[in-house]
């Protein structure tokens, strides 16, 4: 099924398929801590969908809001040294560069390769569920 993108997956689908082929590479520490392969699935997948991504739009979009008490809800952006870990390890297997025109990071070609890959197959599958 040639021209299946990351686009044409539903978001929660594809961070599970990618997660678990980042799980099975080994390449990214740590190496027993699923978190760490789902934050680097979602992050690569946001990186897909957009041009440019930098470790403070990754804070924002993984904050949440904090309870105040009485007072009304704020949100918060979330610490930024794991994000900015998980886009260095990205970087480090080559699926993310960085970007000197606009700073921050963005997908390389091979990394829009493999993404796209985890993305058909992931569709191939459900495919076959749905067919069953």
């Amino acid at each position: 099924m040639p021209g299946v993108s990351v686009k044409d997956i539903e978001s929660h689908k594809f961070v599970a398929a990618y997660a678990a082929f980042l799980k099975h590479s080994n390449e990214l520490p740590p190496q027993d801590i699923d978190w760490f392969y789902v934050r680097a699935a979602a992050v690569a997948r946001h990186v897909y969908m957009r041009k440019t991504v930098g470790v403070g739009r990754l804070r924002k979009v993984h904050g949440s809001t904090k309870n105040r008490g009485s007072r009304p809800s704020h949100h918060v952006d979330a610490s930024g040294s794991v994000d900015r870990k998980v886009m260095q390890a990205l970087e480090k297997i080559g699926v993310l560069e960085q970007d000197e025109d606009k700073g921050g990071r963005r997908i390389t070609q091979s990394g829009q390769r493999d993404l796209d890959r985890i993305a058909q197959t992931t569709l191939e599958a459900e495919e076959e569920e749905d067919d069953e």
